[in-house]
């Protein structure tokens, strides 16, 4: 009888859970060995990776996927390269397991502390971007967590060809082949399975769109980690360096579309807009960039700049297009942030530090940033070696989620016979 998509999901998560005791376990040294071997293993596949990909793109292109997730398929040597880089930064990070801190003696006698432990099993679920499926890996890896990794069905060979990279590096290492499982099946009934199998699964990461994320949320029976959209603003202070002001909203709208830390929304306050809009607006004319204005931004810049309508504030474009909205005092760009904004990530350009540090304190976002683009939320930028994603939620993790992010913290105590009295 052919296995129905409950029982071959149940029979993965039990395999993680097994595995999951086993990496709890694993030295350091273990855990780099592999990471180190799937490297090695991902650089000598570069061929058959990119003959995967490109059979998950021709399908892909066939059935009119948008031009936003084709970009986030695609597997280019560079991204490979970086996958690679990614393997060996993690495996360079110092290990958190087993970390002991803040140890301290009672008036009872007995020592208190602190430890810090793997989360246990790891689901992820993701869409197009394969390069998840070697980031969610390593993390989860070097933190001693299992993982099972359900990429999107528009990616299935590229994963399926990562995965095997990723089996040769924990058979090199001596670790279990079911410490990182690729769902092997694109029926969408594996992902309701994986969110509701508390006994197997301890957290689902969802990386993907909004109804991806919005459904996993809804009805998972398990903690999420995720971030619903990444509304990320760029406010240019009247105290702003125009060529940084001018340099920084650039890159953080064109550097790339896709990306959930891209700027959306450009607020500038009108002290300086006379200054930085019109050669913004240059730029990004001539970079293809719809503009969409408030009214006194269409006055500056001229009637090619669509109106922009309430909907437009709270946008999420992926593409080539931006809001801009010129404001009278950072009080004013501070309020549009906190009702707009998603609580991804938020910059201000400013030479005045007072206005650095109110704005800092009072944006109450993940990321928040000074003096620099967007685009710099992100695991490997912040030295994290790479992300499980990032998360715009309050407890356990916020921001881009490293190898901290996947690991909790148990209470350790050490007596020598003590008893309460």
């Amino acid at each position: 009888m052919t296995e129905s998509v409950l029982d071959y999901m149940t029979r993965l998560g039990r395999a993680a859970r097994e595995a999951s005791r086993q990496l709890a376990r694993a030295s350091t040294a273990q855990k780099n060995r592999a990471l180190q071997a799937a490297a090695a293993a991902l650089d000598a596949a570069r061929a058959e990776l990119s003959a995967a990909n490109e059979q998950d793109l021709a399908s892909s292109r066939a059935n009119g996927l948008e031009p936003a997730m084709l970009d986030r398929l695609t597997l280019t040597p560079a991204r490979i390269d970086e996958m690679i880089e990614g393997l060996r930064q993690v495996a360079a990070l110092p290990d958190p397991i087993g970390e002991i801190r803040d140890m301290r003696y009672l008036p009872s006698g007995i020592q208190v502390g602190k430890m810090r432990v793997p989360l246990g099993v790891i689901g992820i679920i993701y869409e197009s971007r394969p390069n998840v499926t070697i980031d969610a890996a390593s993390l989860c890896l070097k933190s001693g967590n299992a993982t099972i990794l359900r990429g999107g069905s528009e990616a299935i060979h590229s994963n399926r060809a990562i995965a095997r990279c990723i089996q040769a590096g924990l058979a090199e290492a001596g670790l279990p082949a079911a410490a990182v499982q690729v769902v092997e099946t694109t029926d969408r009934e594996a992902v309701g399975a994986l969110i509701g199998m508390p006994e197997f699964v301890d957290v689902i990461v969802p990386r993907g769109g909004k109804g991806l994320i919005e459904r996993i949320s809804r009805d998972a029976k398990v903690p999420v980690i995720k971030h619903l959209d990444g509304v990320c603003h760029v406010y240019i202070d009247a105290a702003a360096d125009a060529d940084k002001a001018i340099r920084i909203a650039d890159n953080a709208k064109t550097q790339r579309y896709s990306p959930c830390n891209a700027m959306e929304t450009l607020l500038v306050h009108e002290a300086i807009a006379a200054r930085v809009l019109p050669p913004l607006a240059a730029i990004y004319r001539d970079k293809g960039v719809e503009l969409r204005g408030c009214p006194r931004t269409r006055e500056r810049l001229g009637d090619d700049v669509l109106k922009a309508s309430e909907d437009d504030w709270y946008a999420e474009y992926n593409a080539p297009i931006l809001a801009i909205r010129i404001v009278d005092s950072l009080d004013d760009a501070i309020a549009h942030i906190n009702r707009y904004g998603s609580q991804h990530t938020d910059a201000i350009v400013t030479e005045n530090f007072s206005d650095a540090r109110r704005f800092i304190t009072e944006v109450d976002s993940s990321s928040v940033m000074v003096n620099a683009s967007t685009r710099f939320a992100d695991g490997f930028e912040y030295g994290l070696g790479a992300e499980i994603g990032i998360s715009t939620d309050k407890l356990h993790a916020r921001g881009p989620v490293g190898l901290e992010g996947l690991t909790s913290e148990k209470y350790v105590v050490f007596g020598d016979g003590h008893v309460r009295s």
